[in-house]
């Protein structure tokens, strides 16, 4: 059956059968998460300056949403200082089933808490919320169609006057053959995570564009045990498009955030302290071990920063009732 890309998709991937109710996302695809320890190490600097900028609150809540098999809260919980983590309240957001095992500490959760007062942190969530496609036509933008057996697509309707009021402002197709994924349920999703905070941060990371560089043939991509394949919304791989982050923002305000950064994750884990840079070769002949360590921390930093990687993602950092650059140690640079 025809439909668009946005229906599709999250049948593929939410559905009874769908590939992120049966399948672990580290099983198909790297993230910063899986990609090193360093990850939450630098997070748990973030969750820091949050908790001093707050006050040093009796509860302070970390809400992972779209937390995977919970892989970054673990990391967290063991990264954190024993005087913080006494005072952690965990709670991962998955529309997948709680893993079996999965500590007590954690709690499992289908949507976010009705009220945050710490940090929220949605990495590489936003890219999986299903969204349409449109391409640009000589009679103007039509949503595209697709079969979920085969992926083929072909030409429907003309978009909502939602998504046609949506494109107008943060994407507009001009030439014929053009295609954008209407981020309009991104920005409704991260505006809903932004009016459940009542104190604190929420950050989201993905692969990111502005409207100042759109990719003219639009992002919507499939991966499979760690290789590109074609998307097809049939539930066997997963499916992505990369997030236009700052309509996100621009929601985020909307909805009350009272600060505003957007940033790179290279600026943003080297002002959480990251640096990659490799220990001084004399340590291999003083202290071998010890170098061993510290080149395999800079290789892991590096990796997380890499400008053509990693590091090439953006973030998102809004807040209520607090300065952005308070859970910094030195604020990023975009």
């Amino acid at each position: 059956m025809w439909t668009g890309w946005r229906a599709a998709t999250d049948r593929a991937l939410y559905a009874e059968r769908g590939f992120y109710r049966r399948s672990a996302p580290c099983r198909h695809f790297r993230t910063s998460v899986h990609a090193s320890a360093r990850f939450a190490a630098a997070l748990s600097t973030l969750l820091q300056g949050v908790d001093a900028a707050l006050g040093h609150p009796a509860v302070l809540d970390v809400v992972d949403v779209g937390a995977g098999r919970a892989e970054l809260l673990l990391g967290l919980r063991a990264a954190a200082p024993a005087e913080l983590r006494s005072r952690l309240r965990l709670t991962a957001v998955e529309r997948a089933a709680r893993p079996d095992g999965l500590a007590p500490e954690i709690g499992w959760r289908s949507c976010p808490p009705d009220v945050i007062t710490g940090v929220v942190i949605a990495n590489e969530w936003l890219d999986n919320i299903p969204v349409d496609v449109v391409v640009r036509t000589a009679d103007g933008d039509r949503l595209l169609l697709v079969d979920p057996v085969t992926g083929d697509e072909r030409r429907g309707p003309a978009p909502t006057a939602a998504d046609a009021a949506w494109l107008r402002r943060w994407w507009p197709l001009t030439e014929p053959g053009d295609r954008a994924e209407v981020g309009r349920p991104r920005d409704e999703a991260w505006a809903d995570v932004v009016r459940r905070l009542h104190r604190g941060l929420a950050v989201a990371a993905d692969y990111a564009h502005d409207r100042s560089a759109r990719p003219p043939f639009g992002t919507l991509a499939g991966y499979r045990g760690g290789r590109a394949v074609v998307p097809v919304p049939d539930g066997s791989c997963d499916i992505t498009a990369h997030v236009a982050l700052d309509a996100c923002a621009a929601a985020g305000a909307r909805a009350g955030a009272h600060d505003t950064l957007l940033t790179t994750q290279r600026a943003a884990l080297r002002a959480l302290g990251l640096r990659g840079a490799r220990p001084p070769h004399q340590l291999a002949h003083s202290a071998p071990t010890h170098y061993l360590r510290e080149l395999q921390r800079a290789g892991e930093e590096a990796e997380l920063m890499d400008p053509c990687g990693l590091g090439r993602f953006g973030w998102l950092v809004q807040t209520i009732d607090m300065d952005a650059s308070a859970a910094f140690p030195v604020p990023p640079a975009r």
